[in-house]
């Protein structure tokens, strides 16, 4: 048995990945341009060196979204499952950049506890707000996607949204008190809360990279559906694996209690589809051996 699902709202879920991944990239482009004019027009140290954070955030971004276009394309000879996987290779990408630039933003972050320096208030405030609103805009177009590359790239922006935050806060206290090391300590604790979330969603990456069971649970369920007929012995090589975090895969040998005829195999086949298009498996592939049948895979069967 063999399922091939060519599903329009698979191909759909891509294209609006790539244009939320577009649109994060855009904005994020042009708001570290105006990050580089407002540090160099407010002399302050601090949003340069938040731009060249946003800078290298761009570059990311403008990385994940080549790939996620990547990967809508067809499959061929070449990548026969099609480029699901380019996509997770742009999150672990991220994710590994993100994880560079805070470790990065503490190292200047915690030296300025012992001897915090002044900012300008002012200016802090007005490029503030307008970090929260573009960079606030541009996780919400994310945060409607499923995937683990705009779930990393959503802690991108997000960790920006905070940051700005941070910073409409300190600039409001230091206009009346001159409280200057409030920044770094809001800073730190910050960049340690997304550090966490990132790390989190680094984790997930790499297992699926390493072909590791998306959902224990789910695996328990479909093994229960494959031995639910009376007609099924048991299950081996039995894998589910993802794509890319949002397109699993299913394959199995069922071995039959007992050699059954074309019409039963039919019926049984039908009710193991009727019974699994829940899982929406973008792939599904199952094997069946007759009772006195060897299977011909050596390797230990799962």
């Amino acid at each position: 048995m063999h399922s091939h699902n060519h599903s329009h709202s698979g191909a759909k879920n891509g294209d609006n990945a790539s244009t939320r991944i577009g649109w994060a990239f855009f904005l994020n482009v042009m708001f570290t341009i105006i990050e580089f004019i407002g540090g160099w027009l407010t002399n302050s140290t601090a949003i340069m060196a938040d731009a060249v954070h946003d800078l290298g955030d761009s570059l990311s971004i403008g990385t994940s979204w080549g790939l996620n276009k990547l990967g809508d394309k067809e499959s061929n000879s070449t990548f026969s499952y099609g480029y699901k996987r380019f996509s997770l290779l742009g999150a672990l990408i991220n994710g590994l950049v993100l994880i560079t630039g805070s470790v990065w933003i503490l190292f200047e972050a915690i030296p300025r506890l012992s001897n915090p320096e002044m900012p300008q208030a002012d200016g802090m405030l007005l490029l503030s707000i307008f970090g929260i609103a573009v960079n606030g805009f541009a996780a919400y177009k994310l945060s409607g996607g499923n995937t683990l590359n705009e779930k990393v790239l959503n802690w991108h922006l997000l960790e920006d949204v905070l940051g700005w935050v941070a910073v409409l806060i300190v600039s409001i206290v230091l206009m009346f008190k001159p409280w200057a090391i409030l920044d770094p300590i809001l800073s730190i604790g910050f960049t340690l809360f997304i550090l966490f979330n990132v790390g989190r969603n680094l984790k997930e990456t790499v297992l699926l990279f390493l072909q590791a069971t998306p959902d224990k649970k789910q695996l328990e369920e479909v093994r229960n559906i494959l031995l639910q007929s009376d007609n099924v012995d048991s299950v081996h090589h039995f894998h589910i694996w993802s794509l890319d975090g949002d397109h699993n895969v299913m394959t199995a040998h069922i071995q039959l209690t007992q050699n059954i005829s074309l019409q039963t195999m039919s019926e049984l086949k039908e009710a193991l589809r009727a019974s699994l298009a829940n899982y929406d498996f973008v792939h599904t592939t199952i094997e069946f051996e007759f009772a006195e049948e060897a299977c011909r895979d050596e390797a230990d069967a799962l």
